[in-house]
């Protein structure tokens, strides 16, 4: 085999677990509808989906026991400069798109803003930190977001930051290590719960490292399943796995919070994690499966454009209950067939082009 056929042998892409994938779908469908009722609802016990918010720590499970399934036996034949190429060529191109739709909908609101509060100067060093996934917390009419013209790439920085760690340490070190280190940030995550409240932050300047023990813990959760090999067997199914993650972000908003979502994200997700690597999939639910999965990324990457406008619209106009459910309904279903567009004409398109170039 020559060196060309070696590397691209290494390069391709393993099969998926078909309804880990569907299930990350519902993640990002249902962190749109909490986005949404997060404006609504001033008062988070009224939100029905109060913690959708959780889901991106569902998102943080699942990639550690994908990036382990999909690494751990080839990362050292392909080497870290693969490794982190692939991963950039997988991520950055809707950390980019995020960041343009971002910046437009900063610029050409036609609901609101203050766009005479910001020079020009630091519009533009705000879009190149947003490319780059620098934090830069300096934009009021963005609630000081870490990302202003971007809010979910918070979540980037830190899967960024996790597949470093990764390449550069997790996947050489022994499995009893991995479980101290999982240990340790559990015990960060009840910190965070019990001082805070609640496991809401990572998103701001001020609780940017509540977003570290948020990733630590489910990454190395995630990954530690997969190295265990904890894959239950069982007849959930999609359907089934669905309902039950969906239970995750519809629980009561409490008091309690600080006890109930470190359970969920110390507990609950990753024995998700294991139910749906074990679960059997009906052929007749696999397309849906895989549509999810497929969407998920685009979906999470580029929705939070509309909601700025949404959030400016419902401030300024204060529709009532019905042209609210109108809008929002309506609105969820465009932004799933924009990310289907964003994700046929832009992301596969480029990533093939990337990847093709690699391989030559």
């Amino acid at each position: 085999m020559t060196t060309n056929q070696s590397t691209t042998a290494v390069l391709e892409t393993k099969q998926h677990f078909e309804i880990l994938d569907g299930l990350r779908g519902i993640a990002a469908f249902a962190v749109v509808v909490f986005h949404f009722m997060e404006w609504i609802f001033t008062d988070p016990s009224q939100n029905f989906i109060g913690h959708g918010f959780l889901a991106v720590d569902f998102f943080f499970c699942l990639s550690g026991f994908v990036i382990g399934y999909a690494y751990d036996d080839r990362i050292a034949k392909m080497g870290l400069r693969n490794f982190f190429i692939s991963r950039i060529i997988r991520l950055h191109p809707l950390v980019i798109a995020g960041s343009i739709l971002g910046l437009l909908a900063f610029l050409f609101d036609p609901f609101g803003g203050h766009l005479e509060l910001y020079s020009t100067g630091k519009i533009i060093l705000t879009f190149i930190c947003s490319l780059f996934l620098i934090p830069f917390p300096v934009i009021e009419d963005r609630g000081f977001n870490l990302f202003s013209f971007n809010a979910p790439a918070w979540s980037l920085f830190w899967e960024y930051i996790a597949n470093i760690v990764y390449a550069l340490v997790l996947y050489k070190i022994r499995k009893n290590f991995l479980v101290v280190l999982t240990l340790i940030s559990a015990v960060a995550i009840c910190y965070v719960g019990y001082s805070s409240g609640n496991l809401i932050g990572g998103w701001s300047g001020p609780t940017f490292w509540d977003g570290c023990a948020r990733i630590s813990y489910s990454f190395l959760a995630g990954l530690l399943i997969y190295r265990s090999n904890w894959i239950i067997k069982n007849k959930l199914g999609f359907t089934g796995l669905t309902i039950l993650l969906l239970l995750a972000f519809v629980m009561p908003f409490s008091e309690w919070n600080w006890l109930t979502e470190p359970f969920v994200v110390l507990f609950y997700f990753p024995l998700l994690i294991s139910l749906g690597a074990g679960a059997h999939l009906k052929p007749c639910l696999k397309k849906i499966c895989t549509f999810s999965g497929s969407i998920s990324y685009p979906l999470y990457m580029t929705h939070y454009a509309v909601l700025w406008m949404f959030g400016n619209y419902f401030v300024n106009y204060k529709p009532n209950t019905m042209q609210l459910t109108c809008i929002v309904t309506t609105s969820v279903i465009l932004l799933v067939g924009f990310a289907y567009f964003v994700m046929n004409v832009y992301d596969k398109p480029l990533r093939k082009y990337l990847t093709d170039r690699r391989k030559k």
